[in-house]
């Protein structure tokens, strides 16, 4: 069994690796850039997905969440998202409000709640070998 998580740049990269065909069971991305697949790409996913997103995150426009929506539903991908409410870009990383930036922001709730959701993702995933 394995899985790929992924960070901001590093969930765009494990939603890259997916759109491969590479044998992983599921990837998980956090405030990542959600690159939309072209249906030659989708259609070789073979991992389940899932991806954390803030509600607040002005880095990653709603047009580019559509498409990757869409883009994965249309090849008939197991996916599923879940939205934060006013957490920023960032939301994960303690340090995000040392940076200096308005759009990156650490949210406690949203870490705790993501992390907790990729926990019950990887029992769903990997439950016979629990």
């Amino acid at each position: 069994k394995l899985a790929a998580i992924g960070y901001c740049f590093g969930g765009a990269t494990v939603m890259q690796l997916a759109y491969t065909g590479a044998e992983l069971d599921g990837v998980v991305s956090f405030h990542g850039s959600m690159p939309p697949a072209t249906p030659v790409q989708a259609a070789r996913v073979m991992a389940r997905v899932l991806v954390a997103h803030g509600d607040g995150d002005g880095f990653i426009p709603p047009e580019r969440i559509n498409a990757f929506k869409k883009s994965l539903s249309g090849a008939g991908v197991d996916w599923e998202m879940n939205i934060y409410a006013g957490a920023r870009h960032g939301f994960t990383n303690p340090y995000a409000n040392g940076y200096g930036m308005d759009g990156l922001a650490y949210n406690e709730n949203a870490d705790r709640r993501s992390w907790l959701r990729m926990l019950a993702f990887f029992e769903e995933l990997f439950e016979d070998d629990l």
